[in-house]
């Protein structure tokens, strides 16, 4: 399965991906952080999100009481992620030592609505065979975590749920079991980060992986 065959920026295009809890958003901090003392321009954004569009569509999708159909989700999200690639990740990516690191991105929409919502892989990656869809991260980390941890680390925050923290073990399972499918299917962009080890293992491990795009 094949995307991103032409690559039209020349930035450094990150993604993290990863059950809630994975501890995506220390990460990418950090991340941020070190890419800086390298003399990087680092913009960090959002899906759903980054821009006014995006935003409103998060709050709309989020927030909802109402059972959103998967397909509809699933254009929700590339409508969203559309916006954001042609107004703000394609255009700072057009310049060199310029990185975006992007929380969530198409592995989100191909575990969520492809495996636990049920589309199916094949779907998701059809929708995001147009441009600018078609662009995807030089690299991906997916921050792994069991579902046990996953779980009990959402439970620990005490706050209110969103559309998607409500659905039940059995949905979590499912997402779960697409996440580890995307690692299999995009090896070459996907790395792996063991997520249980302490902060500053993590992030080493996500510092080695980075050294080959660095210069």
């Amino acid at each position: 399965m094949q995307l991103n065959k032409l690559k039209q920026y020349n930035g450094l295009f990150l993604s993290f991906e990863g059950l809630d809890g994975s501890g995506k958003t220390t990460q990418i901090s950090k991340t941020k952080e070190w890419l800086e003392s390298k003399n990087w321009n680092v913009m960090v954004l959002r899906e759903p999100g980054g821009t006014v569009f995006g935003e409103k569509l998060r709050s709309a999708i989020l927030e909802t009481q109402e059972d959103i159909d998967p397909l509809a989700q699933a254009m929700l999200f590339a409508s969203s992620r559309a916006q954001l690639l042609s107004k703000k990740i394609l255009p700072f990516l057009s310049n060199k030592n310029h990185c975006v690191i992007l929380d969530r991105y198409i592995d989100s929409s191909i575990a969520y609505q492809g495996y636990a919502a049920g589309l199916g892989m094949e779907t998701i990656t059809q929708l995001h065979s147009y441009s600018p869809l078609n662009q995807m991260p030089d690299l991906t980390f997916y921050l792994e975590i069991n579902l046990e941890t996953s779980l009990s680390r959402q439970s620990s925050r005490g706050e209110d749920k969103d559309y998607f923290e409500k659905n039940d073990t059995a949905f979590y399972q499912k997402l779960e079991l697409g996440y580890k499918e995307c690692c299999k299917v995009f090896s070459e962009r996907i790395k792996v980060i063991n997520a249980i080890q302490d902060i500053e293992n993590v992030f080493k491990d996500i510092k080695q992986d980075l050294n080959d795009y660095i210069v």
